[in-house]
C-alpha cells in the first residue's frame, strides 16, 4: 500500500494523524482540494487518527475542500486514489 508521501511516520514505519502534536497512528485519508489552486481532480491528503477524524473534515468541509473520507487500509486499493499529498 502507498501511503501518503507528507505524512509523518512512528518508528515502526506507520503513518500518524496529521493534527497538530498527535502521535497517534492514521486511520483515516481526508481527500480534499483546493478549487482556487487545485484541478477538479487533484487530491490532496490529510491522515487522521479516530479522535481527530471529526475535527481535520469538519475545518476541510466548511471551507468547500473536503471530497472524501477513506479508511487509511482501503486507501488506494487500485481505485486511482493514489495521488501526491
Amino acid at each position: 500500500m502507498i501511503f501518503p508521501e507528507t505524512s509523518a511516520e512512528n518508528p515502526t514505519g506507520a503513518p500518524l494523524c496529521s493534527a497538530k502534536g498527535c502521535r497517534a497512528a492514521a486511520v483515516w485519508v481526508l481527500a480534499w482540494n483546493n478549487p482556487k489552486l487545485h484541478t477538479p481532480e487533484r487530491r490532496k491528503t490529510w491522515l487522521a487518527c479516530d479522535e481527530h477524524r471529526e475535527h481535520l473534515s469538519s475545518f476541510l468541509g466548511v471551507r468547500g475542500f473536503l471530497k472524501e473520507v477513506v479508511a487509511l487500509k482501503d486507501w488506494g486499493d487500485g481505485d486511482g486514489k493514489e495521488t501526491e499529498a
